[in-house]
């Protein structure tokens, strides 16, 4: 566990960056640190390995006031991992991953078969082990950030902005990857990121910070969403944040509809009236995207199938989110989110009515606990 008591950090020139900061991450948890540029999150979670030194105040780790310890030995034992992954240009990935276990004093031979042990773990392909790091994406540079920081089993990882510099895409792959790993390693994680979306999806809990580094709200992420402290938190959570709770909802049971489609050899054969649509799919039955009478006719002409459908609709699986689903069907053409099973083909389409439906029972149902 992490536990900031009256914790402080004021500087020679009389700047207040945490502000009487009080609270705990029970272990095996993940503390997304969230807030305005200056608000005192990347401080906090650097006065837990000693990179900054907390004025007044305790802070522990499972239970040893972290000032106390020598600072080497409690950076050896957490992880770190910062935005554009931090790597050593001049060392390969699998010596970058090696760094803390060898500092620690295992075998070098030892510490490079753990690491691609642990590349393979966060994703990557072992292959990659005897790249220098500028031979790599943004994507697998970040992951061989990460790689490095579980290199050495630490109980705790501290995460500051790790995946600020990648593009969207790559961003929620690596989300994806840590909730993955977290469930199977129970890290105590601090996380620190600007971004709400970011905060909520990843956090057991969410700490938002304000000016001055003073903690505004700490708490569940749905509750942060549906019941903002203040003013400051809500205007930093956004006027969408109902709609950014969807996601602690379940897609489960939603009532799932036909939808019309066609093979992508088909197309021309195909009799749509103005104003319907169909789903192609591809020869693996796989949904490719959405075509209407006009698309028909200029496929007919002779066009290249990109030419004559509308690619526009997110895809959602029915054990994710009402959020997904909700996205799904406001971003289809026809209005009609595409459902699909776990390997990508088609199962049906939900309707935002559906959706709104869902939520009302489900917000009926009370909790247990």
């Amino acid at each position: 566990m992490i536990t900031f008591s009256n914790v402080t950090k004021k500087y020679p020139d009389g700047t207040v960056a945490v502000d009487d900061l009080t609270l705990d991450v029970p272990e095996g948890t993940l503390a997304a640190f969230v807030g305005p540029s200056g608000c005192g999150k990347t401080t906090s979670m650097r006065m837990i390995n000693r990179m900054i030194e907390p004025t007044s105040g305790t802070l522990t780790v499972n239970g040893e006031d972290v000032t106390k310890v020598d600072p080497v030995k409690l950076r050896l034992g957490i992880g770190y991992v910062i935005q554009s992954a931090g790597l050593m240009p001049h060392q390969r990935v699998v010596d970058n991953v090696a760094t803390v276990p060898v500092l620690k004093g295992e075998s070098r031979r030892s510490a490079r078969k753990a690491a691609l042990e642990v590349l393979e773990r966060v994703g990557l392909d072992p292959k990659l082990a005897q790249r220098y790091p500028s031979q790599l994406s943004g994507g697998q540079q970040q992951r061989v950030g990460v790689a490095r920081a579980l290199a050495a089993d630490p109980p705790i990882l501290l995460m500051d902005e790790p995946f600020s510099a990648v593009d969207p895409v790559v961003r929620e792959e690596l989300q994806a990857e840590i909730l993955r790993l977290q469930s199977e390693l129970r890290k105590t994680i601090v996380f620190v990121t600007h971004d709400i979306d970011e905060a909520v999806k990843l956090g057991d809990k969410v700490a938002v910070f304000g000016r001055g580094g003073v903690l505004q709200q700490y708490a569940e992420p749905s509750f942060v969403l549906s019941n903002p402290a203040n003013e400051l938190v809500s205007g930093f959570v956004g006027a969408d944040r109902g709609y950014r709770g969807l996601q602690f909802f379940a897609a489960t049971g939603l009532p799932l509809h036909d939808i019309r489609q066609v093979a992508e050899d088909d197309i021309d054969q195909l009799q749509l009236a103005p104003g319907d649509w169909a789903l192609v799919l591809r020869a693996d039955g796989k949904p490719f995207a959405w075509i209407n009478a006009e698309g028909v006719e200029v496929h007919r002409s002779g066009s290249a199938l990109y030419d004559s459908t509308i690619g526009g609709g997110s895809f959602f699986r029915p054990d994710g989110s009402l959020r997904l689903a909700l996205d799904a069907a406001l971003s289809s053409p026809s209005g009609l989110g595409v459902a699909v099973d776990e390997d990508g083909r088609l199962l049906g389409g939900v309707q935002a009515d559906d959706v709104l439906a869902a939520l009302k029972q489900q917000r009926r149902v009370p909790k247990v606990g």
